[in-house]
């Protein structure tokens, strides 16, 4: 599929899930990508971290590839770039925060000479092939959320990225109504636009309420050592705690890297002026419970986190009974078990937990129906491309946008390949949008047999048999059994005996050329050992043989 003359729309990533966000643009034989994301694992992929979006659909176009976009650096828009960029081989373009964000990734997966990024000023522009895109800044949970307007000889795209609405954002100035009614003058064909919190009837809310809940709970909690957590990308909820610390009279103290990582990068880009002077953590300790805000990492429960090891006992960072940790976060879906065991552990020690339920400490970063409402009658597209959601999301926005009187819509999910324009939208074909996940460090099917071998393990456990033959097939050596995950316990012995007389009975029944066959000896003892299993615990576990021939 090369483009002609024709615009079209392809997720990789990000439509029919919230996360791994990889979107593609086509047109006069070249794409354009946008955003090049990931997404955590669920426990679905045992022993993995990320996950990432095939690229299978760009990777073998490559030369029709000419750049890619990033709208904001939240991970699930940049965190693929250090396993990607450097195999795609084109140049990245991201405004300052977010490029210095992107460097240090670069850096670390020692790319960085290799892979050229481009910093766009904010508000600025470029031009790629037979795209022209200029960066329009809207609020959102991070410093320098973007949209994208997209000018081609075929209309007009904006882009959303992840938005909200905001009249007191802390951090950066967003686009005005009048800058986006005016966007929307001058004519749009499509708006490409977050569908995650289309289901919420009230406006996701602005920083400056959290900014003064935050400084009625922490005063509040005059006397006790107080933890806050947020994401550490909200550069705009790192201001405010540096801003109700100072209010409060309590010193400031940073827990975790991601937090290290961020401030630095904010402040290398003009943000967080006003942040006191942070304690360091081997100091913290030392100054009095009520003059002591601790901000860290962890509040979607983590166990390798600050906040999980504060928890537990095992952070330099101590708490005792009457002390508060404020969670200044929304559970992410998920993450409820997790962050459960934490809210108990903190219970467990006599610490008070803040939640957003009992006070405005945390907003959205994404907008609800009535910002959608807005956003639609300022830009007035002729065509609505949900992405950033579920399906149900994106199928809900799809109705919104059309009573709301855009004139079309179209319901897409990853891989499918949609043309805007001309006499769109419709889908064109599928693509191929599997998954890879990162299993060490190693990228591998997300659908391949490892997975699949690893989720069998997990859930029936794995019996190994050992056994050697001779030429003619008969048994040599006695049979050697050992388990892993098999919940028999004292009545161990007895069920490794019977397995091994069920083994060498396996052998013993084969006939004529399969008892010299490896294969066929191999898969007796396996069904045999099987049977076995299911006999003993209910269930077929795994079996691996090991099989020696003399």
């Amino acid at each position: 599929m090369k483009p002609g003359k024709e615009l079209l729309f392809l997720a990789l990533g990000g439509s029919g899930e919230i996360g791994m966000n990889v979107n593609l643009y086509g047109c006069d034989g070249k794409w354009l990508m946008v955003d090049l994301g990931m997404t955590f694992a669920d426990p679905w992929y045992p022993g993995v971290d990320l996950v990432f979006a095939d690229l299978e659909f760009i990777e073998d176009r490559l030369d029709d590839l000419i750049g890619i976009v990033l709208t904001h650096a939240h991970e699930d828009h940049i965190g693929a770039v250090p396993y990607f960029a450097a195999d795609l081989g084109v140049p990245l373009y991201a405004t300052p925060f977010t490029a210095r964000l992107v460097k240090e990734k670069l850096v670390e997966a020692g790319i960085d000479k290799t892979v050229k990024l481009n910093v766009i000023q904010n508000n600025g522009s470029l031009s790629l092939g037979p795209f022209d895109i200029r960066y329009v800044p809207l609020a959102h949970s991070i410093a320098e959320g973007n949209a994208l307007v997209i000018d081609t000889p075929y209309g007009r795209v904006f882009h959303t990225g992840d938005w909200k609405l905001d009249d007191a954002p802390q951090v950066g100035e967003p686009a005005t109504p009048a800058e986006l009614t005016a966007i929307g003058d001058e004519g749009v064909l499509a708006l490409v636009c977050d569908s995650t919190n289309v289901f919420n009837d009230k406006p996701s809310g602005s920083e400056g309420a959290v900014r003064d809940g935050l400084l009625e709970t922490v005063t509040g909690l005059k006397g006790r050592r107080v933890v806050v957590t947020t994401f550490a990308s909200n550069v705009a909820r790192l201001q405010t705690l540096g801003w109700v610390a100072q209010q409060t009279g309590r010193q400031l103290c940073v827990a975790g890297r991601s937090l290290d990582r961020i401030i630095g990068a904010a402040k290398a880009s003009g943000y967080l002026k006003d942040l006191p002077p942070i304690v360091p953590l081997d100091r913290a300790m030392d100054v009095p419970r009520g003059n002591l805000l601790v901000l860290a990492t962890g509040g979607q429960g983590e166990q390798r986190a600050a906040l999980a090891r504060i928890a537990n006992d095992s952070h330099q960072i101590k708490l005792e009974s009457g002390d508060a940790v404020v969670f200044s976060s929304r559970q992410i879906p998920g993450n409820e078990l997790q962050i459960g065991r934490i809210h108990n552990a903190l219970v467990g020690k006599g610490v008070r937990v803040v939640t957003d339920r009992q006070s405005v400490i945390h907003v959205s970063g994404h907008p609800g129906r009535p910002e959608l409402i807005e956003l639609y009658k300022w830009i007035r597209p002729e065509i609505l491309v949900p992405v950033h959601g579920e399906l149900r999301h994106m199928d809900e926005q799809a109705r919104l946008g059309l009573e709301q009187g855009i004139p079309r819509a179209i319901l897409q999910k990853n891989g499918d390949l949609v043309r805007l324009a001309p006499k769109g939208p419709h889908k064109v074909q599928s693509v191929r949008n599997g998954r890879f996940v990162l299993d060490g460090d190693i990228i591998a099917p997300a659908d391949g047999p490892t997975m699949s071998a690893r989720r069998k393990l997990g859930e029936m456990g794995v019996i190994t048999v050992a056994l050697a033959v001779n030429a003619e097939g008969k048994q040599v050596s006695p049979v050697e059994v050992a388990t892993l995950g098999i919940p028999l316990d004292e009545d161990m012995d007895a069920f490794v005996a019977e397995a091994q007389v069920d083994a060498a009975e396996a052998v013993t029944r084969l006939k004529g050329e399969k008892r010299r066959d490896r294969h066929a000896i191999t898969e007796a003892v396996r069904a045999a050992i099987r049977k076995c299993g299911q006999r003993w615990i209910g269930r077929k576990p795994m079996v691996q043989v090991m099989l020696r021939t003399h």
